[in-house]
């Protein structure tokens, strides 16, 4: 059918005995003639979900199984946690046969994402703005950890920073708001965004991967 099912672990986990093979085994049937899309895979069977996640995972693979061809399963998260996943239970390996690993964006595209985005909201940031945002981006790709939000990390940045443009126009004079000054983002809106050794804590990056 070409459809895609988009789920998390607490959409085959259930909260009672009984239920968890149910609910999983409902999420496939949707899933039939498409793909069952599972992002942070590793909650299923993390943390208090460790009992139902076993059986969630137990009726995964045999629904993976008995309905071979029907149907493909794909799940993401980061690589560490997906690792340990994987170590969950012995039948997941043999049944997840391609890995791929995504690394993180370097600089020069996580400017281009930040660019796009600001473009999208109708404005091009001054000369001054784009150093500023630079360096900060540089800063944070430099001091990333594991948990790196890669895109993400920007669009915060550029939802903070349009929010700045729009109230910094709120406050220019009507007579001095020309086409030109409402598309620009000045450093005034950026100059917020100052490195800190404290927010950031240097670690080995590890990407995404599914």
């Amino acid at each position: 059918r070409g459809n895609l099912i988009d789920a998390d672990g607490s959409n085959l986990v259930a909260g009672y005995v009984g239920q968890t093979s149910l609910k999983t085994k409902e999420l496939i049937k949707d899933a039939m003639g498409g793909i069952l899309f599972i992002d942070e895979a590793y909650a299923i069977t993390e943390g208090h979900n460790t009992d139902f996640g076993k059986k969630a995972i137990a009726a995964l693979i045999k629904e993976m199984e008995d309905k071979r061809g029907e149907f493909g399963v794909i799940v993401a998260g980061y690589t560490e946690n997906m690792e340990e996943f994987v170590k969950s239970n012995p039948g997941i390996k043999s049944r997840f046969d391609q890995t791929f690993h995504f690394k993180d964006f370097n600089v020069d595209e996580l400017w281009e994402i930040t660019e796009n985005m600001l473009a999208d909201s109708g404005l091009k940031p001054s000369k001054e703005a784009k150093n500023h945002l630079l360096a900060y981006i540089n800063f944070l790709y430099e001091n990333r950890d594991k948990f790196f939000g890669n895109a993400r990390s920007m669009r915060k940045i550029v939802e903070k920073a349009v929010r700045n443009q729009e109230l910094r126009m709120a406050d220019t004079k009507k007579s001095l708001r020309t086409p030109q000054v409402m598309e620009t983002l000045s450093i005034d809106d950026v100059k917020e965004f100052v490195p800190s050794e404290e927010k950031v804590m240097k670690r080995r990056p590890l990407g995404f991967k599914f």
